[in-house]
């Protein structure tokens, strides 16, 4: 199981990426390993202002469905539009093309607040 270092990372299991004031979200390896196959992704938020902890949408595999929290709090630009003909992406390549949301922060010093990739290692083992 793979923890991009230079990933940020939620105690619930999504990861972050910081590109400016940019982030690109999705969720971690382990998290789509303990779901298993995903099915569909539910994103509704584009546009939208959402707090750190806020939902953002929803992840269906065969067995569950799980909420997808914001690692940090800004506006929803944009979901990965490949993930409507192709959810399993995030299966196959969690922290490439599996990417689920890209959100302009509105408060950057919150990534401060998240787990380093040895920290997120140490809680899932």
């Amino acid at each position: 199981m793979t923890f991009p270092a230079e990933l940020k990372y939620t105690k619930d299991h999504e990861w972050i990426r910081v590109e400016g004031d940019i982030a690109v979200i999705g969720i971690t390896e382990f998290a789509q390993s303990e779901l298993g196959d995903i099915v569909f992704v539910d994103i509704g938020t584009v546009g939208q202002d959402l707090k750190a902890e806020e939902v953002f949408g929803t992840v269906e595999a065969v067995k569950t469905v799980s909420d997808l929290f914001m690692p940090v709090s800004g506006n929803v630009l944009e979901v990965n539009p490949s993930l409507d003909g192709d959810p399993a992406s995030v299966n196959k390549d969690p922290y490439g093309a599996g990417w689920m949301v890209k959100v302009r922060m509105s408060n950057p010093g919150e990534v401060g607040n998240l787990l380093s990739a040895d920290a997120y290692k140490a809680i899932v083992g």
